[in-house]
Parts: C-alpha cells; structure tokens; sequence
C-alpha cells in the first residue's frame, strides 16, 4: 500500500481540511507514457524475439562483459518509439523515471548501457538483417490471432526526408538517396513502399527504394499472390495492371483518374470516394511512425540501415495498432 503524505489547510469556516502532497500524487499517477510502456511490455514477444538475436549476442573472450539481451532489446525497442540517437537513449534512460521503470533499472544498484554500447547493439542488428525477422515473427503472430487477413491487400507510399546539405566530411549528399517532386513542392530522401492487410490496415510487405522511383513501379512486389482483391490510391492507376489483375480474377480497387480531356464521370467519383474508406487504412501505419513517433527524417546514411529501422517500426507499430485486440486475448 502506499503512503501519501498530507498538507495540512484551513477553510474559510476554520476547519482542518487533508490534502495530498502534490508530489506525491505526482509521484504515483500513471503517466500517458507508462501506460503505454506497460502496454507494450504486455505485447512484444521479448522471448521470441531475443531468440532471434541470441545466436549472434555471444559472450566476449575479452573486455568488460556483456549487458543483459533484454535491457538492450528495450533500449532498442524505445529508440524507435520515442526517435531517440544513441547518445539520446542513454540520456533519457537518465532522465526519465518511466524509462527506468520499463527497464527496471535502479540507478544507484545497476549500470546503465552507455552510448557506444548502444550503437554497437544496433550495428549487430543491422549487420545480421535481424529487425526483418523481428518483423516477419511479429506478423506471424499476428496471422496467428487471426489479426492479419489476407484476403485483400492496401499499397501506399510514403517519402523520408533526407539530409540534402553537402556541409559534411565528403562534402557530398547521400548517394543513396535522391530527389523527387510531389505536386509543386521537391523533396530528398527515400520511399517506404507498404502492403497491408485492407481491413486492418496492419503492413505485412515492405520495400524501400530511392525518392525518385514511381509508387507504381513497387506494387506488385507489395503483393503476397493470395489477395482476392488490391486497393491503392490514383497513383497506381494502371490500365495494363488492371486487366492482369481482372484475368487473375482479383478485384481491382485501385482509385480511377481522370485523364486529358477525360475528366472522371460522377459514377467514377463515387466509386472512387467508396474504394476511399478502405484504401485509407493502409495510411494508418504511416500516421503511428510519422505522427506519433516522430519518424519524419533518416537518421542514417544509406538505404540499408534506415530500412533496417523502418523494419523495426512497422513490426512495432502492427503491435501498437492490435495492442488492444491483442491484450484482450490473452486475458
């Protein structure tokens, strides 16, 4: 049980009146924050997930020894929900009593991984491809549960910014990472290509490539091949793809548009504000990233470590999105 302590005040009739200390009810609320790590501390499949990693975390032969495999696993796992570097992590580790809390950690009794151990950490992920088994068993689960549905599949694009400044050691932008223009406005970066579950909206294909290359190009590498039907925004309008697809005996949900001297019919802008409300979801997964996460911009140079982390945040945000449905079940 805890104890509060009490401020002791007066009334206007002059009567004593208990009240609880301000910081300690500060203290023991829960946080947004805490709620949220305890959530999903409920939902990551930890044990699976660091037998992913466990034949590659062997023990040194030489030097200080190794942090435990979960501490660093949620140190990761935090990096992505909060858009925290490495010398950002250990910071906030620091810092942040929820954070101490998640990870059960006492400062004065244990020792807090500092930031190269933390680069290093995530070097081993991305040198082994791991954050994309993360995101293959996490979906795995989730078809499991009956979460991901394959009958229909939602694609959508999305740009990252990139650093387009040439003030660095080799005075160059990113070679990996390219321009594009997107109506009137030009951006530099790369492209998360997704295919989704259509009813959920929870992304079970993921391919990266450079800014410059077209949305259409990507889809059907978006594609399991056990779709009964495909939805995708005007962007992927295709006449060629739409007869495949029609052979195939798949439902073409893809927004029609209007052409030069073809302006859409009104039973075209019908159609295409109905196939709206179920294309729109796949633009879910990207709204927990960008919005909530605050993954706006490449942390990394190159195409592989972001998409490395782009794994890791799609895997981890199927997880936030079915959280509920997920805790329910396993009650």
């Amino acid at each position: 049980m805890v104890k509060l302590s009490y401020w002791i005040v007066f009334s206007k009739d002059k009567k004593m009146i208990k009240q609880n200390s301000f910081l300690e009810l500060a203290h023991y609320r829960k946080l947004r924050c805490e709620k949220f790590l305890d959530e999903m501390e409920l939902v990551v499949p930890w044990k699976d997930m660091m037998s992913v990693i466990k034949p590659y975390y062997v023990a040194k032969d030489n030097g200080r020894p190794r942090f435990d495999l979960l501490l660093m696993l949620k140190i990761y796992c935090l990096q992505q929900w909060y858009n925290l570097s490495d010398p950002g992590a250990e910071e906030n580790i620091y810092d942040r009593n929820s954070f101490q809390k998640f990870l059960d950690i006492d400062l004065i009794a244990h020792q807090v991984p500092d930031e190269t151990t933390i680069l290093n950490f995530r070097h081993l992920l991305e040198e082994y491809d791991l954050p994309k088994q993360f995101f293959a068993l996490i979906n795995q689960k989730l078809i499991d549960q009956g979460l991901i549905v394959k009958e229909g599949t939602s694609v959508d694009a999305t740009i990252i910014k990139a650093p387009s400044s040439t003030k660095n050691k080799n005075k160059k932008r990113d070679p990996e990472m390219s321009s594009t223009k997107k109506g009137n406005q030009y951006f530099f970066g790369m492209k998360a290509h997704i295919g989704g579950d259509s009813e959920q909206g929870l992304v079970h294909t993921l391919q990266t490539t450079t800014a410059k290359v077209h949305d259409k190009e990507m889809m059907n590498t978006l594609l399991h091949g056990e779709e009964k039907a495909i939805f995708a925004d005007k962007g992927y309008f295709d006449d060629k793809m739409k007869k495949q697809y029609r052979i195939q005996d798949k439902y073409w949900g893809v927004l029609d548009k209007g052409k030069r001297n073809h302006p859409l019919s009104c039973s075209q802008k019908k159609r295409n504000h109905k196939l709206s409300t179920i294309r729109s979801k796949i633009e879910f997964p990207f709204g927990v990233i960008k919005c909530l996460w605050r993954y706006v911009k490449v942390r990394y140079r190159g195409l592989h470590k972001n998409t490395m982390q782009l794994f890791s945040l799609f895997a981890l945000s199927n997880l936030y999105r079915a959280r509920k449905k997920l805790l329910a079940l396993s009650i």
